[in-house]
């Protein structure tokens, strides 16, 4: 985990310098395990967030937006009842430890100031957030509660004694000498990493292995020094936020790691970096839970399409065949007399052949010649009449299949709320039953949520993440002589410019948020078609979100997800 010790405590001193003697005015939890505090402090509102995320958990001031739930939970609603209206009086960590306290300064119920301790415990699946009474030293409630039968040695329970999590002994590497650095260290024994992991408080696997490619040949001279030219800087505050792009996955840290053999993109602060490095990746997980068997089902639709378009052009093969049983049933009808019942085969000329070849024609011995005639013949006509048939069904099964592989590629970009209409979605066109424990029907003159997003030169680009939202948006919002823009071929997005005449700036940029929002996100030079909106029709009957479009130019672009964040609207 990237969120070391070393992490923690650069962004516990930026939080100091932001938020402390800062007025907490507002509290809300849009998810099951994350908070959004909004602290008036250094004249300006800004935004903490603070979650106990198994996978993502952490804390850092964020400029995302984050819907707030109409009913608060409860730890949400004890917190803003002791902590809405008070004063951060301080804000410290344990040691090196992933524990960071927030120390409040409010009122209890008669008036008497008090104070509690907001305590952020990053520990991965074992993260949580508690609010403890400093002067009885009493968890007062936490967002997740671990009994004794879960954990027989620290209770997390309201009214029990606060415990922090067991002390590892180890060695502060902030003020370790190197003679105690090396008595800690057994060279014959190797792994010296995991050693300065075992021996070393807030260190990660990912700062000791940057200290073993610093260090080249691992002994008792190289790995002290490589070991203090990465601690020096962090003692001294001197921090380098970056994310590492290696591969195909990404890391965060305050130093740089030579180690990863990647890009590095740098970032005035560690708040920033953290926004940065999380977005969207909590979501994208909340929604992969969520969109859990909507998935799995979308995916099982699309394999049986698959399956049965097989089946189709097999069939579609065998009816094009039909003029052969044609054939057959002529020359057995001019053969009639050679033909006698209770054969299984014949053998005739073929006179259709200029080099008169012979063909073999299987009899039923049950029939006469004339019945196996007639036979061959209806066997002919009813392949005939197949053949369109199965051409219709092949057409529908394939716009079955276009339209699933839209819906996957939907889930990836969706958010909790895309996921709920893509539900609605499949319950209408009779795909899925609806939810009986659903929540009332919405109103009808609630409108989908779009995202919005600003050009470089000031034009609105608006996208739609799903089919009720494209429709919303094609149909509906976006007006005759507005710039329609969608991935060529590919599924993806409708993305409208709210501008007649935008500039080639504009241009690249929403075909770029288009790409984004397409299966093809990760990939480069991605076509993009844009119109106006006059030349974007939809078929009477055509799936939702389908549409069909005239006039289009097309562009090539390569996604940017810096672009996005750039161009997003607050």
């Amino acid at each position: 985990m990237t969120f070391d010790g070393i992490v923690t405590k650069a962004i516990t001193e930026e939080l100091k310098d932001a938020l402390e003697h800062g007025r907490i005015s507002r509290i809300y939890q849009p998810y099951k395990y994350d908070l959004i505090f909004t602290i008036r402090a250094n004249g300006k509102n800004q935004q903490l967030l603070i979650s106990a995320n198994p996978s993502y958990a952490r804390l850092h001031i964020t400029k995302e937006t984050y819907d707030n739930p109409k009913e608060p939970p409860m730890f949400c609603m004890l917190l803003r009842k002791h902590l809405e209206g008070s004063f951060i009086e301080k804000i410290e960590q344990d040691g090196l430890e992933r524990i960071i306290k927030f120390y409040v300064r409010t009122k209890n119920e008669i008036g008497d100031e008090s104070i509690k301790i907001l305590i952020v415990e990053v520990m991965g699946r074992h993260s949580n957030i508690l609010l403890v009474d400093q002067e009885k030293n009493i968890i007062m409630d936490s967002i997740k509660h671990v009994s004794p039968a879960v954990n027989r040695h620290r209770t997390v329970l309201p009214g029990h004694e606060y415990i922090a999590p067991p002390e590892q002994n180890k060695v502060d590497p902030l003020t370790i000498h190197e003679e105690t650095l090396l008595k800690k260290l057994d060279f014959n024994q190797g792994k010296i990493g995991n050693q300065l992991v075992e021996q070393l408080s807030g260190i990660s696997p990912l700062f000791a292995n940057e200290v073993i490619q610093r260090a080249g040949l691992v002994n008792r001279s190289t790995i002290p020094q490589a070991f203090f030219s990465m601690i020096d800087p962090i003692k001294n505050k001197s921090y380098q936020p970056q994310m590492i792009y290696a591969g195909n996955k990404e890391y965060f840290y305050i130093c740089d790691l030579t180690h990863l053999k990647g890009e590095a993109k740098y970032f005035e602060t560690v708040n920033e970096l953290l926004d940065r490095y999380y977005f969207g990746k909590a979501e994208r997980d909340r929604v992969k839970q969520q969109a859990n068997d909507l998935d799995r089902f979308i995916k099982n639709e699309l394999n049986k399409n698959k399956k049965k378009i097989k089946k189709l052009e097999q069939s579609l093969s065998d009816a094009e065949k039909a003029d052969r049983y044609q054939l057959y049933g002529e020359l057995l009808t001019a053969n009639m007399y050679a033909a006698k019942k209770g054969m299984k085969e014949i053998e005739v000329v073929n006179y259709y052949d200029e080099n008169g070849s012979t063909v073999t024609i299987q009899l039923d011995p049950l029939k006469t010649p004339s019945e196996n005639a007639q036979s061959l013949f209806l066997k002919y006509q009813k392949l005939k009449n197949s053949v369109d048939v199965v051409k219709e069904q092949i057409n529908l099964t394939i716009i079955e299949i276009e339209y699933f592989e839209a819906l996957l590629q939907q889930i990836e970009s969706a958010s909790p709320k895309d996921i709920e209409e893509m539900r609605e979605e499949l319950a209408e066109e009779g795909y899925l039953k609806a939810r009986k424990n659903a929540k009332k029907a919405k109103s009808k003159n609630q409108k989908p949520t779009l995202d919005y997003y600003t050009s470089s030169d000031g034009d609105e680009i608006i996208v739609g993440k799903n089919n009720k939202q494209n429709e919303y948006l094609t149909n509906k919002l976006a007006r005759r002589d507005d710039i329609w823009l969608h991935t060529k071929d590919i599924p993806g997005s409708h993305v409208v410019i709210r501008n007649e005449d935008p500039s080639e700036q504009t241009l690249q940029e929403a075909a770029s948020i288009a790409a984004f929002f397409s299966k093809a996100k990760n990939s480069s030079s991605v076509p993009v078609d844009y119109t106006k909106i006059r030349h974007v029709k939809k078929p009477n009957g055509s799936k939702p979100g389908f549409v069909i479009y005239e006039n289009q130019t097309t562009l090539y672009v390569t996604p940017d997800e810096e672009l996005l964040l750039k161009l997003r609207k607050k």
